[in-house]
């Protein structure tokens, strides 16, 4: 039996569930969380886009999409970029947030490269977990 997480649907639906949670975060008057470190939310925003990104990427993956890994990274990091872009556009319309920060955007934008490589270590332990499992 084929684990749901080699299925490409899961991770379109992750990625849908990312976006709505991001919207959400995004739409908050304020984020911030006390503590940390000077620039804590750009690890932020580079961790959470890693996360999008791995699940943006493998659901192209998985379906059959986007074979070469050069194409697949592209594809994944102009999806960062762009959704990051969003974001940024969205919190300067949010009472309480400042938004249109570039650094951010960057975050973002490396948050989908990670994301994009942390997928094809995924995708390798998925695909061979189900061969491994169909050998009966």
């Amino acid at each position: 039996m084929l684990s749901p997480l080699s299925n490409p649907l899961f991770w379109r639906l992750a990625v849908l569930a990312w976006g709505g949670v991001l919207y959400w975060l995004s739409a908050q008057p304020s984020t911030a969380l006390p503590g940390g470190f000077p620039g804590i939310d750009k690890v932020e925003h580079a961790t959470y886009f890693t996360l999008g990104g791995m699940c943006f990427l493998l659901g192209l993956r998985l379906a059959g999409l986007a074979q070469g890994r050069m194409t697949a990274i592209v594809l994944t990091v102009l999806f960062c970029s762009l959704v990051g872009v969003l974001d940024e556009w969205h919190q300067l319309h949010v009472p309480g947030r400042s938004g249109g920060d570039v650094w951010d955007w960057l975050a973002d934008t490396l948050g989908g490269f990670l994301g994009a490589h942390a997928a094809f270590w995924t995708e390798k332990r998925l695909t061979s977990a189900s061969t491994k499992g169909s050998g009966r």
